[in-house]
């Protein structure tokens, strides 16, 4: 290495943020997607969905009644709904507008209700 690149390299000082926290450089520009937590919440949701799944195939593999299947079933809908909610609200917060860091107070104020309306239909 020349001693030009080392002084680069020396120059360099590296910002710690607390865990979880997304610089707003990158927040913005979309370059982080979910945070570890955010994701482990996110793949606890899919697992609990998978083993609603897995309910309804034992449920007919067993013939069970009618009811029992479509109750496993409507509880798999909620829980898709549920689950679509969440990847589509954090979508819009990440990739169109977060209500609460927007400087933009339309703009901010149209996310929000749009976040509302993607609950309220999807529920």
């Amino acid at each position: 290495m020349s001693s030009d690149s080392n002084t680069k390299c020396a120059a360099f000082v590296p910002v710690a943020y607390p865990v979880g926290y997304i610089p707003p450089s990158l927040y913005e520009a979309g370059a982080v997607g979910h945070t570890i937590e955010e994701r482990t919440k996110l793949l606890q949701r899919v697992r609990r969905l998978r083993g609603q799944v897995d309910a309804i195939e034992r449920a007919l593999g067993a013939e069970a009644d009618c009811a029992k299947v479509m109750q496993l079933t409507v509880s798999v809908r909620g829980a898709a709904n549920s689950l679509m909610a969440e990847l589509l609200e954090d979508h819009i917060r990440m990739h169109v507008s977060d209500p609460t860091r927007d400087r933009d107070r339309d703009r901010a104020k149209g996310a929000k209700h749009l976040i509302d309306v993607v609950h309220a239909y999807l529920k």
